[in-house]
């Protein structure tokens, strides 16, 4: 991945606000990449748009060759269910599906024939298996994440992002999620780029990109 110039502006009732300014980096694949600040310094949205969630106002992010922004959304959102998994804070977990269903999902929308037998395994694999059938209201905070995360990468992603993953959990449950995160980076060669708080966290990544005030002060 290489990103060039990018910017993100956005309007507010007191002017306009510059969140991102003029970031360049690379990130090689199967790196591990923390992405560290102070609140504010733009990092949840440096993640956002590195995923293709959310659009720069200007700059390129380069994923094998391809400036994923010159893509349309039916282009980012094809790319994001072939190649991406997103990890997110707040599990974004449909709450009408339980969880074998929220696993299955990514795959049935790429039209996997093998939906139901990979998202069994996968949600086996984070210590689920017995609670294929719940809902998100009747799992924990742990149990959601693992879902959320059996779910980024039940599809086999070459790109794992990952916002706070342990932000919502206690210390056993977020080691345990963290551990799934790594597994994926060593054993699929998936790159992980990771934003977090979490000093003994961020210390496990090969690299480390440090934000203030929307620019990149470190890249170690």
């Amino acid at each position: 991945m290489k990103v060039r110039g990018l910017c993100k502006r956005v309007v507010s009732p007191e002017g306009e606000l510059e969140i991102l300014r003029g970031l360049d980096f690379n990130i090689l694949a199967g790196e591990s990449v923390v992405i560290v600040g102070a609140s504010g310094s733009g990092k949840t949205t440096l993640l956002g748009i590195l995923a293709g969630l959310d659009t720069p106002s200007a700059g390129s992010v380069m994923l094998d060759g391809v400036d994923i922004f010159k893509l349309d959304e039916d282009g980012r959102a094809d790319l994001r269910r072939r190649s991406i998994g997103f990890v997110f804070q707040s599990f974004q977990l449909l709450p009408n599906l339980s969880a074998l269903e929220n696993v299955m999902l990514p795959l049935e929308l790429v039209g996997r024939d093998d939906a139901r037998h990979a998202a069994v395994a996968v949600l086996e694999r984070v210590g689920l298996g017995a609670r294929l059938r719940h809902y998100p209201r009747q799992l924990s905070g742990g149990e959601q994440q693992r879902v959320a995360i059996a779910r980024a990468f039940v599809a086999g992603p070459t790109l794992l992002f990952a916002d706070e993953p342990t932000g919502n959990l206690d210390r056993v449950t977020g080691e345990r999620v963290i551990e799934l995160l790594f597994e994926v980076n060593r054993e699929r060669g998936a790159t992980l780029v990771m934003v977090t708080h979490d000093e003994a966290v961020a210390a496990r990544c090969a690299r480390r990109l440090t934000m203030a005030a929307g620019s990149l002060v470190a890249n170690e």
